[in-house]
């Protein structure tokens, strides 16, 4: 899971590396190197008879894929138009998003703890975008807006995730090739405004990267991770990629986060950090005060 994380935090550095690809392009070029990795891998572990299963995929397959698809898009949109930090404070509410939403749809009920962290959660997005709002330009704010697009389709995903996984629908099928969907709706849904194309060679290069090593790897690495390690660790495991997101962009691409961006995600992180944390105590000391027989 570190390694998959550390693969996820290297898009804001690379991509600022570019030379003359922007927005819509890189989104395209990025998307298509990820669903060409996909498909050989795919073609590679389940044969020729892939493609006639993923024609035929049930509707959570292809809600899950259009999702996916918001996320691989809003992410790199976004990414090109405010600073990586922002982007990644704001999609770092992710976990609680789902929480929330597994609250109203599903029914599950949510802990004292994870509404506050909620609400926590909430206060430094806010601040984070409301003091941007006073210091920076549109841009940066619509690029905060689009970024928040990334946590919502993650959020409705994985509640469907649980929908399907608990069986509470008849209509599941392999949710595994929802990722090579997204991607191809990705591709193919900003190839208008991604032309007239301008990326050099040097882009096309770092764009490859970037979708086979940042995409495509650890979405196939992310789903054997979850079947050996629990949730609420692998949520505390993925907060590494906010941390080390920010630290490349700074370090390689001399780009220092605010001072009301370290104040928001300081406050984001540290309420999942706490959310997550009493979960898991609260795992160990069940057993210890359970009925003896």
């Amino acid at each position: 899971m570190i390694v998959v994380t550390l693969l996820w935090s290297t898009a804001g550095v690379v991509t600022r590396q570019l030379d003359a690809a922007r927005s819509f392009e890189v989104t395209f070029w990025r998307s298509t190197f990820n669903a060409l990795a996909l498909a050989i891998a795919f073609s590679a572990m389940r044969g020729p008879a892939f493609w006639r299963q993923l024609v035929r995929s049930p509707w959570p397959v292809w809600v899950s894929g259009l999702c996916w698809s918001v996320m691989y898009t809003a992410f790199m949109v976004a990414i090109t138009l405010t600073s990586v930090a922002n982007v990644l404070v704001t999609m770092a509410t992710g976990p609680l998003l789902t929480a929330l939403m597994s609250r109203f749809v599903l029914g599950h009920r949510l802990a004292a703890r994870t509404w506050g962290a909620i609400g926590v959660a909430a206060v430094g997005i806010a601040w984070m975008f409301g003091n941007e709002a006073g210091a920076s330009s549109a841009g940066q704010l619509i690029g905060i807006a689009v970024a928040f697009c990334v946590p919502v389709a993650a959020a409705i995903n994985w509640t469907l995730l649980q929908h399907v996984h608990h069986g509470k629908t008849e209509e599941g099928g392999d949710m595994m090739s929802a990722v090579l969907i997204g991607a191809l709706i990705s591709m193919l849904g900003v190839l208008p405004w991604a032309t007239p194309f301008q990326a050099s060679a040097h882009d096309l290069t770092l764009l490859a990267l970037l979708g086979v090593f940042q995409l495509a790897v650890p979405c196939l690495l992310v789903v054997r991770v979850t079947r050996v390690l629990p949730g609420p660790e692998v949520s505390l495991l993925g907060l590494l990629e906010v941390i080390l997101g920010v630290t490349w962009a700074w370090l390689f691409a001399g780009e220092a986060p605010s001072a009301t961006t370290l104040v928001g995600g300081a406050l984001v992180i540290g309420a999942l950090v706490a959310n997550e944390a009493l979960a898991m105590r609260a795992a160990v000391d069940e057993p210890a005060v359970s009925p003896i027989a």
